[in-house]
C-alpha cells in the first residue's frame, strides 16, 4: 500500500473560468437602503459635492433607478476596471471603498440590469452595461458614446458637462409590479423615508461636514415630470439635547502592544422621542456598537460583539468607536459594509479597558441599565387612544405605539383627502372612523411637494392628537361638537390664508 506523500506533483494548470450565473449570488445580504449606500461610497470617493438617487415611474409601475454623482468620472479604462468583478482600484487614505465589488454586489442585489455611463474631464463619454440573464461570459456591452451623453446630459440639476457619473438600474426585482395608484404611492413613500433615513444615519458625519448632500426624487418618464426633491438629512445616534447622566459621554481606552481603540460610551435620556433615538424601529433593537471607518457608519448598534446580550435594559446604551480596515484582526467588516465581526482577542482586550477615572466597560453597562431603571418610574399614565392606521407613515404610527397606549378596539382612525362639496377644512366621519381632509387645500399644504397616502405627516400628527378623541364613545356630547366647530372655523380660516 503506498505510503504518505509530503509534496504533491503537478503536470500543467486548467484554466477554469467563472460561471457568470455566479453574479446572482453577489450582494444577498443588501436591502435597498443599504446597496445605495454603498453607490454613495463610490460617488464620495469621486469627490462629488451632489449625489442624486431618482426613481423612474413609467406606464403607471416603478421600473427603473439612477445614481447620479459629479464627481471625477471615468475615462473608458477607468470604467472597465470598474465594471470587472474584483477589479480593485487605488484606494487613497480617506476612500470609503475596500473590497473592490461594491458597485457588482450593491447593484446585482436590486436589479438584473446594470448600465454605468461617465465622462471624465478632457474624455468622452463612455458606458457600459451587464445584464445578468444575457450573459454566458464576463464580457460587459459597449454603450455608444453619444447614447452615453444623452443620459450624463438629461435634467439631474447639477452640471455633468465636464464629469460626473450616471448608474442606472433596469429590471429592479424589488420594485412592486403592479400599477395601481395607491399602492405604487405607498411603495414610494416607503422607500423614499426608509432610503433617506438609512443614508441620513450611515453617512450622518460626512453630512454634518458638508462634505456631500444628497437627494432623492421621483420622475414620471410618460408625463416628463420631476416630483418634489427629499434632501437627505444627517441622523446622529448620539444627538440628543442633554445626557442621560452625569459624567456622560466618557471615554474608555483598551491598548495592547500594537492595537489602542476608544471607545466613546453614550447613555440617552430615557423616553426620548427624538428620531436621532428612535432611528427605524424601536429603541432596544439600537443599543451596542456604532462602528465607524473614515467618517462612514459601519455598524449601526445592534451588536455588542460579545460584550453584552441585546436586551432592553441597555437600550439607552450606544458605543461609538472608530476604526481603520480591519484591526490587528479584531474586528472585520462584512463585504455589505453593514456589520463588523468581531474577532476572539476582542472581549479580551476590552476587559481590560479604563477611562481616564477608573470606569471600566463593566462600569459602564452597569450605569446605563440603572439610568433605564430610573426612567421607567413614570408618575402618571397616559390614557389609551385609537389606534392610527391608513394616512400614517410606518415611522409615524410606531412612534405614537411608544408614546401611548392603544385600545383594544381594532379600528384604526384613518385620515384621508377627497374633495367636498363645500370649503370646510375637515370632517369627521364617525360611522367610517375617518378624518377626511378638503382637497382643495392639499397643494397649499404640501407646499408643491409631492402628494401621497402617507403625506403631510406633521399635520396629520397634530390633528390625530386634537380630534382622536371626538371618534371615542357611542356619541359626541356638547362640548365635542363645539370643539369640532372650534377647530373648524380656524382651520378652515387658516387653510384659506395659507398661499398656494
Amino acid at each position: 500500500m503506498p505510503g504518505w506523500a509530503e509534496d504533491i506533483p503537478t503536470v500543467g494548470t486548467v484554466p477554469l473560468s467563472p460561471d457568470p450565473r455566479a453574479l446572482e449570488s453577489l450582494g444577498r445580504n443588501h436591502s435597498l437602503a443599504t446597496a445605495l449606500s454603498d453607490l454613495v461610497d463610490n460617488s464620495v470617493d469621486a469627490g462629488a459635492d451632489h449625489v442624486l438617487i431618482r426613481f423612474i415611474r413609467h406606464r403607471g409601475r416603478i421600473c427603473s433607478l439612477y445614481v447620479v454623482d459629479d464627481g471625477r468620472g471615468m475615462s473608458a479604462a477607468a470604467i472597465d476596471n470598474a465594471m470587472t468583478i474584483g477589479g480593485r482600484r487605488t484606494y487613497h487614505e480617506r476612500d470609503l471603498g475596500h473590497f473592490g465589488m461594491g458597485l457588482q454586489s450593491a447593484s446585482f442585489s436590486q436589479a438584473r440590469t446594470l448600465t454605468v455611463f461617465s465622462r471624465a474631464v478632457g474624455c468622452e463619454a463612455v458606458g457600459r452595461r451587464l445584464a445578468l440573464h444575457r450573459r454566458s461570459d464576463f464580457h460587459a456591452d459597449m454603450v455608444p458614446s453619444d447614447f452615453a451623453g444623452h443620459e450624463l446630459g438629461r435634467d439631474w440639476s447639477m452640471n455633468l458637462a465636464r464629469h460626473g457619473t450616471v448608474i442606472r438600474w433596469d429590471e429592479v426585482t424589488g420594485f412592486p409590479v403592479t400599477t395601481d395608484d395607491a399602492r405604487v404611492e405607498e411603495f414610494i413613500s416607503e422607500a423614499l423615508r426608509s432610503v433617506s433615513g438609512h443614508l441620513g444615519l450611515i453617512f450622518h458625519r460626512i453630512l454634518a461636514a458638508n462634505r456631500v448632500t444628497i437627494h432623492l426624487d421621483v420622475e414620471d418618464v410618460d408625463t416628463q415630470q420631476v416630483g418634489g426633491r427629499f434632501e437627505v438629512s444627517p441622523l446622529d445616534p448620539f444627538g440628543y439635547r442633554r445626557t442621560g447622566r452625569s459624567g456622560y459621554p466618557k471615554e474608555i481606552t483598551a491598548t495592547d502592544f500594537s492595537t489602542r481603540l476608544t471607545f466613546r460610551c453614550h447613555i440617552w435620556p430615557g423616553r426620548s422621542a427624538m428620531p436621532q433615538f428612535r432611528l427605524s424601529s424601536d429603541p432596544a433593537h439600537h443599543q451596542g456598537l456604532y462602528i465607524y471607518r473614515r467618517e462612514r457608519l459601519i455598524q449601526a448598534g445592534g451588536e455588542w460583539g460579545g460584550l453584552a446580550i441585546l436586551g432592553r435594559r441597555l437600550q439607552l446604551a450606544r458605543v461609538e468607536v472608530d476604526i481603520d480596515d480591519d484591526v490587528s484582526g479584531l474586528l472585520r467588516m462584512n463585504p455589505e459594509k453593514s456589520k463588523v465581526q468581531a474577532g476572539p482577542e476582542f472581549v479580551r482586550l476590552v476587559e481590560t479597558a479604563r477611562a481616564a477615572d477608573g470606569t471600566t466597560f463593566a462600569d459602564y453597562l452597569e450605569t446605563a441599565e440603572q439610568a433605564f431603571r430610573e426612567s421607567r418610574k413614570r408618575t402618571r399614565a397616559r390614557r389609551p387612544m385609537l389606534p392610527p392606521g391608513r394616512g400614517f407613515t410606518p415611522a409615524l404610527r410606531r412612534t405614537l405605539g411608544a408614546e401611548v397606549p392603544f385600545t383594544d378596539d381594532d379600528r384604526p382612525i384613518e385620515i384621508r383627502w377627497r374633495r367636498f362639496e363645500d370649503d370646510d377644512f375637515f370632517e369627521v366621519d364617525r360611522d367610517n372612523r375617518t378624518l377626511w381632509l378638503n382637497d382643495l387645500y392639499r397643494s397649499r399644504v404640501l407646499g408643491g411637494r409631492r402628494g401621497g397616502l402617507n403625506d403631510s405627516p406633521i399635520l396629520k400628527a397634530t390633528l390625530y392628537l386634537l380630534v382622536e378623541e371626538v371618534f371615542q364613545g357611542e356619541y359626541l356630547g356638547p362640548r365635542d361638537k363645539d370643539n369640532i366647530n372650534l377647530w373648524q372655523e380656524v382651520l378652515t380660516a387658516a387653510a384659506k390664508s395659507e398661499k398656494e
